[in-house]
């Protein structure tokens, strides 16, 4: 990237309803967009590796890391409030 060109800001996934989701991040919160997903609460009922192989094929070289964030939001789209403990990435980063 030339060093005078700033880096594009993605608006649309900072202000989503995924970026509520404690620890979420920017990188997981497009992805849910990109899936077609606009709210938190559409993520109740899935799980996070259905969401991944979806996304993965629109996107086949998907940084694996967001396993864990969608197992994440769909955890917190199930559970109000949320577990304090279950807030931590580590916890969904297993297998």
């Amino acid at each position: 990237m030339p060093p005078n060109k700033k880096k594009e800001t993605d608006y649309a996934a900072l202000n989503s309803d995924f970026m509520r989701i404690p620890k979420m991040k920017v990188e997981a919160a497009r992805a849910l967009l990109s899936l077609g997903m606009k709210y938190s609460y559409e993520l109740e009922g899935r799980s996070g590796e259905s969401l991944f192989a979806d996304y993965k094929k629109l996107k086949p070289n998907a940084d694996p890391e967001l396993l864990a964030y969608f197992r994440l939001a769909v955890y917190c789209a199930e559970h109000k409030p949320p577990e304090p403990a279950m807030l931590e990435l580590s916890h969904w980063r297993k297998n």
